[in-house]
């Protein structure tokens, strides 16, 4: 038995850790929702794993317990927002990692528009600006459920609650903001396709002048054989005359 005021681990990492493809999407998920190490994403993936366990036990039995066990599984995921009203335990399986990582605390206050980035959401959490139902709530990965959605927001004693403060973000100069990065990409795009087609056709007239002035030095060269060969001919003409005099 060990010492109860130590902290028990509560993830297991992969199997096989130094494999390339899987370093390179723990990387990629790791920058997309800010977490600070990989131990996160670990306790995100256990989390998973202990439920999808449980949901595969509970489907290959047909006990009263295993019935009660699968209505309370299946309450708690669909409260987290994990799962829609009126799943299966089928549905407990296909559940992907990145489903969770959006009911983070960090990831919900991002999404909400609290925040400009996950690293800031990250930071107004471990900050203690960020509450549920008025309480405090330090960890970014806090997993919200859906009621408690509904009551997230900031400290009244923080700044950040007043709406004037120039950190915070109102979701609509987001959409508008992402409208208008959509509206100049697609102007950029007709820019360059105009340009394109312009130097297409500029280029079309000087392909045809050189074709005319190849031709007009074919002509010439055909011309000064013409005139170089004139002088023998008349040569060779006058050739037979001048023996016949003779």
């Amino acid at each position: 038995m060990g010492d109860p005021k130590k902290l028990k681990k509560k993830y297991s990492g992969p199997r096989h850790p130094w494999t390339k493809t899987v370093l390179d999407e723990e990387r990629i998920i790791k920058k997309e929702y800010g977490l600070g190490n990989k131990r996160e994403l670990f306790k995100v993936d256990s989390f998973l794993k202990k439920y999808k366990d449980l949901a595969k036990k509970l489907i290959a039995s047909t006990t009263e317990q295993s019935e009660k066990e699968e209505v309370q599984v299946l309450d708690k995921m669909q409260r987290l927002g994990l799962l829609p009203m009126g799943s299966k335990l089928d549905d407990v399986l296909g559940l992907e990692l990145k489903d969770a990582l959006e009911r983070r605390l960090q990831s919900v206050v991002f999404r909400k528009g609290l925040a400009r980035s996950m690293k800031q959401a990250r930071q107004f959490i471990t900050h203690r600006h960020v509450t549920i139902n008025d309480k405090e709530i330090t960890a970014p990965s806090y997993i919200v459920s859906l009621e408690e959605e509904n009551h997230l927001g900031f400290k009244s004693k923080s700044s950040l609650a007043s709406e004037d403060h120039p950190e915070r973000v109102n979701p609509a100069d987001l959409v508008k903001k992402e409208k208008e990065l959509v509206k100049g990409k697609e102007e950029e795009e007709e820019v360059a396709a105009e340009s394109a087609q312009k130097e297409v056709t500029d280029a079309e007239p000087v392909v045809e002048v050189k074709v005319e002035e190849a031709a007009s030095e074919v002509k010439e060269d055909a011309k000064k054989i013409n005139t170089e060969d004139q002088p023998q001919e008349e040569a060779v003409k006058e050739k037979p005359a001048e023996e016949v005099k003779e």
